[in-house]
């Protein structure tokens, strides 16, 4: 799947069935030795200058399903300050 075509899907979180977003703005983390892809960062809220956005770090193995219009998660998130 391409990633313009993933960006465009809502992310949901299976455990709370709480809607995270899209990945529109996000950031991936990638492991240069393997090139293999560690972490989605998404940022959370809005702000013109992504100043002071508190960001949401997804691992790349949480994505349970990929749907037409969903990407479903399953894993205990945590939140990185920026």
């Amino acid at each position: 799947m391409r990633w313009s075509k993933f960006i465009e899907k809502e992310c949901v979180n299976m455990d709370t069935g709480e809607k995270l977003g899209t990945f529109h703005r996000s950031d991936l983390v990638i492991d240069p030795k393997t090139g293999e892809i560690k972490n989605i960062v998404l940022p959370l809220g809005n702000s013109i200058f992504r100043r002071k956005t508190t960001e949401l770090s997804l691992s790349w193995s949480s994505i349970q399903k990929v749907g037409p219009e969903l990407i479903i998660i399953q894993q205990h998130t945590y939140l990185m300050e920026s």
